[in-house]
């Protein structure tokens, strides 16, 4: 890998992975779907995503949980002012990713086009990723509830099973099931993919423009597709790739990732926050001048893995939430399965609760939101899936803290509260957004994040300096990222 030996058995990583799957489900190299592109649904097409989907015999297949309109007129894939943002349904960072990519070629006068490896059900390519994908929400959610679990199981698998070369040679042998998938999309044309297995079967079949969108400031060789451009968000992500810093099996590594195949660009953040960050700081230093409640936002992540957590906030900070100086905006996604546990436990506590579930009405709501006073504690649960990523993202505009686990949205100007990781991975985005100066250091413990919130409820000091530094990072360009990859892409500069 990148001239790099593998040692031993390490050298045969990802075969047997790749053997068992593509038995398994009777992956045929030369069987390739046929691609067209049809738009998004109507109030789901902020920045005129066209999806890129199957057309069979039997008409356009698309999969539950798209936000495509099947009804639309299907047209050809046309690389003319254009690019193509490969992504999988799979949690909702890279979607999440992915809409910001798109935010921001829009904004610079391209089209995007949209492709979840997710959205061709009857391959071998969505099967395996559906099946690997299950593994890793069970872990995920495990972890959450089982403190052994999470020390001694989940943070290695989550940082010492993907930090080595070996792991992107993993990858790439895996990925050739993905490969047939790509067979159609012009050879030349921009293509930015925001997981490795979408690069990595990108590259394999022979496209020669992928931009390899890595999400983690945390280094590691899981994220790297050998034969593309890398981007990353931060100057410690950008040596530790280019070092390939502890990637080595036993410091046997002699070779670095080429200077022309890396690029720091900034934190990937959609036009729509990135231009609007000084008037949206505004409002929260207003709303604190104001003596307004203060505005929470919490987020539920793909794998659904916070909903206990979730009700300690509300159960603590409550009194506060009943005395107006609190208020909480909890997106549960559209996990209904983790939103009827949280509702247990709410309902347990006697803790009331209002319910959006309509996404017309949740955009009413922020509008609403922008100019009026919000009480109470307002839950959004959305079973289409754009809605349920993008809800997050049009809430922070109107929020005064987002409190997260420091996953891709460590990476978005709103001044954020830090809870417990899931993985070890992710402990280095909240490392950035501390040190950065718009986010607290990770609360790893219940008592420091009730604490932490008690003093963001009824002080200021943290909040303003927050939102002070955002300002300051957008001046420097730190939240730039997602133009600058859409300008690699299609210039191969910025």
């Amino acid at each position: 890998m990148f001239k790099n030996v593998i040692p031993g058995r390490k050298a045969k990583s990802g075969q047997f992975i790749y053997n068992y799957y593509s038995k398994r489900f009777k992956f045929n190299p030369e069987d390739y779907p046929k691609l067209t592109s049809i738009a998004s649904q109507q109030n789901c097409d902020d920045f005129s995503i066209r999806h890129i989907i199957e057309e069979s015999d039997k008409g356009i297949v698309c999969p539950a949980g798209s936000f495509a309109d099947t009804n639309s007129t299907p047209e050809k894939i046309t690389k003319e002012k254009s690019v193509v943002i490969g992504t999988i349904r799979m949690g909702f960072g890279h979607c999440r990713m992915s809409l910001a990519l798109a935010s921001a070629a829009k904004h610079l006068g391209y089209n995007p086009y949209w492709m979840d490896l997710m959205a061709f059900p009857e391959t071998a390519a969505s099967k395996t990723i559906k099946s690997m994908e299950g593994w890793y929400n069970i872990g995920s959610r495990l972890s959450q509830k089982n403190k052994w679990f999470n020390k001694h199981i989940w943070e290695n698998v989550t940082s010492e099973g993907g930090r080595h070369l070996s792991s992107a040679l993993s990858n790439k042998r895996v990925s050739k099931i993905f490969a047939p998938l790509f067979h159609e999309i012009p050879r030349d044309m921009p293509f930015l993919s925001t997981h490795p297995w979408v690069g990595h079967g990108a590259v394999a079949s022979g496209i020669n423009n992928v931009i390899n969108i890595i999400p983690d400031n945390y280094p590691l060789a899981f994220w790297l597709v050998e034969g593309s451009i890398h981007t990353v968000q931060s100057p410690s992500a950008y040596m530790g790739y280019r070092t390939f810093i502890t990637m080595g099996e036993k410091g046997n590594l002699q070779y670095c990732l080429p200077e022309e195949n890396i690029f720091e660009t900034g934190h990937y953040v959609d036009h729509e926050i990135v231009a609007n960050i000084e008037e949206d700081c505004d409002m929260r230093l207003k709303r604190i001048a104001d003596k307004k409640p203060r505005r929470f936002l919490l987020t539920m992540g793909g794998a659904g893995a916070q909903a206990a957590k979730f009700a300690s906030i509300a159960k603590n900070c409550y009194q506060q939430i009943l005395d107006k100086k609190a208020t909480l905006f909890i997106n549960m996604g559209d996990h209904a399965g983790r939103w009827e546990e949280l509702k247990k436990m709410l309902d347990k506590d006697k803790i009331q609760y209002t319910l959006h579930n309509s996404w017309e009405e949740t955009r009413q709501f922020v509008e609403h939101s922008r100019t009026s006073d919000e009480y109470g504690i307002h839950v959004f649960l959305h079973e289409n899936f754009y809605a349920a990523v993008y809800a997050t993202n049009i809430l922070m505009r109107v929020s005064d803290v987002m409190i997260t686990k420091p996953s891709e949205l460590s990476f978005y100007p709103v001044p954020k509260l830090f809870i417990q990781r899931v993985g070890r991975h992710e402990a280095w985005g909240a490392i950035r957004g501390s040190e950065i100066g718009d986010g607290t250091i990770e609360t790893g413990s219940t008592s420091s994040m009730h604490r932490t919130m008690n003093l963001l409820i009824e002080e200021s000091d943290l909040l303003k300096m927050y939102c002070n530094h955002i300002v300051r990072n957008n001046k420097d360009g730190i939240y730039n990222g997602a133009y600058n990859a859409i300008k690699l892409a299609v210039s191969g500069k910025f």
